[in-house]
């Protein structure tokens, strides 16, 4: 079935572009909004918006009902879910099955068994993919978990089995930090995700976070290679880049088969993400995860490869095949994207909603910048910080981190503190430009040689 209109079931910057891929295949969109998201830009590009309900995402994006409810009224044949909300949530995906439409995205069986960090773990080492030493499932108790220990000796970390983006993490040193936060760990995890199983893994010292896109039709599968987003700060991703800096051939290789390996393992529909950590030293990689949606950093690998994501995602969806195959994909050059938060780096990067008084985006080529801003538009306090990523490409790396230097500088946002001088700073940092980071290196480096200058205040004499 072709699909002709679409629900966007999410907000902000990704909303807007599964808009504006929709609207290039010819499709009718319509988007739901809470009561606080009436004036955001992708009810303005949508062709029809619908209000769900308050600002609290509870009674609004993440209210399976209400937003089933907008799909029948609208009379869509299909829903994009985006990334977070309920783009992972499996019943949400049988509810719009169920419904009769087409959920854009794996099956709700695909996304509950991969959701699952152990279950996942599972799949990956039936698929010959290598895992990061650690319990081979879930740990139930803490005589097991002391078990693991002495196996597999400390850093470890504790991890929520339905856990996600950087959330439910505890990393111990110590017998007795294990026995104190093994049962703090299991509490948490089952407040936030409803769910308080754990599984432990060995802490990667100084490890690469490298991911592999992949995308499927459930019976043909392809990789667009591979992504690096080790600068992350509290396990959330601040900057990304494709390709993986000075990653072996060998390696990169081995690494995007073995995630087509699981694609395969599970009859993949739709994109998704193989996240993995890399230690560099070993040149050996471990399976973390499968992210079942488009993920935040998907512009980069539409930069290095010239393939709308977004807009193959809408024709699996609506059953055809992969219009391409993985001899159709060949990255050119390096692209980097930086998320550009509402955040004050002066102030711990504490989140700073208000009023867009004046935007203005370098008009550049090889430069995008994917965002959910207009001037004059206030940004709700209710929702995530992203105001938009500024994607740069370039021949080489050094030319792209070039132009990302320039075209940050001359990047305005003004009525709000935002996070583009963290970039600044990083794309002239030493370390940064030489490749030398890892997961752990971005909070060490905001310690110690950040030190941001705050333009907007008058120098004291």
């Amino acid at each position: 079935m072709t699909i002709r209109s679409l629900l966007v079931a999410n907000r902000g910057e990704i909303a807007v572009r599964i808009i504006k891929a929709a609207k290039a295949l010819g499709i009718r969109t319509v988007q739901i909004h809470s009561a606080a998201d009436a004036d955001m830009l992708a009810v303005r590009l949508a062709d029809e918006a619908i209000d769900i309900g308050p600002p609290a995402p509870k009674k609004s994006y993440l209210n399976i009902d209400a937003v089933i409810a907008a799909a029948k009224a609208a009379k869509v044949d299909a829903v994009h879910p985006g990334y977070g909300f309920l783009s992972e949530n499996g019943d949400f995906a049988d509810a719009v099955t169920a419904a009769g439409m087409v959920f854009v995205g794996p099956s709700g069986d695909a996304i509950r068994l991969l959701g699952d960090k152990v279950a996942a773990r599972e799949v990956a080492a039936r698929a010959g993919v290598p895992t990061v030493p650690g319990s081979g499932g879930r740990v139930t108790d803490i005589a097991a978990a002391r078990d693991i220990a002495e196996r597999t000796g400390f850093p470890l970390m504790i991890k929520a089995a339905a856990g996600g983006g950087g959330r439910g993490i505890r990393i111990v040193d110590t017998t007795a930090e294990l026995e104190k936060q093994f049962p703090l760990a299991s509490a948490e995890a089952a407040a936030a995700f409803g769910d308080g199983g754990l599984y432990i893994e060995k802490v990667i010292t100084k490890a690469r976070h490298v991911e592999v896109q992949i995308f499927g039709d459930g019976e043909n599968f392809v990789h667009f290679y591979e992504r690096e987003c080790s600068l992350q700060r509290r396990r959330q991703k601040v900057w990304e880049e494709a390709p993986a800096f000075q990653l072996p051939p060998i390696v990169r290789q081995k690494l995007c088969q073995s995630a087509i390996s699981l694609a395969r393992e599970v009859a993949y529909t739709g994109a998704g993400t193989v996240e993995y950590l890399y230690d560099e030293d070993a040149r050996e990689f471990y399976f973390i995860e499968v992210n079942t949606r488009i993920q935040v950093e998907h512009p980069v690998t539409e930069m290095i490869t010239g393939f709308d994501l977004v807009q193959e995602m809408l024709k699996v969806a609506g059953g055809a095949p992969l219009s391409v195959t993985q001899d159709d994909i060949a990255p050119r050059g390096h692209a980097i994207e930086c998320r550009i938060n509402a955040e004050d780096p002066f102030k711990g990067f504490a989140p700073a909603p208000g009023r867009i008084e004046h935007l203005s985006v370098p008009d550049r080529e090889h430069v995008r910048f994917d965002t959910m801003l207009y001037e004059g538009y206030t940004i709700p306090p209710f929702y995530d910080s992203l105001l938009g990523k500024l994607i740069v490409w370039g021949e080489t790396r050094s030319e792209c981190l070039d132009r990302l230097r320039k075209t940050l500088d001359e990047l305005a946002i003004d009525g709000v503190p935002t996070t583009v001088p963290l970039h600044q700073a990083l794309a002239a940092a030493p370390a940064v430009r030489s490749g030398a980071f890892h997961t752990r290196f971005l909070e060490g480096w905001l310690e110690t040689d950040f030190v941001p200058h705050d333009t907007t205040k008058p120098e004291v004499a």
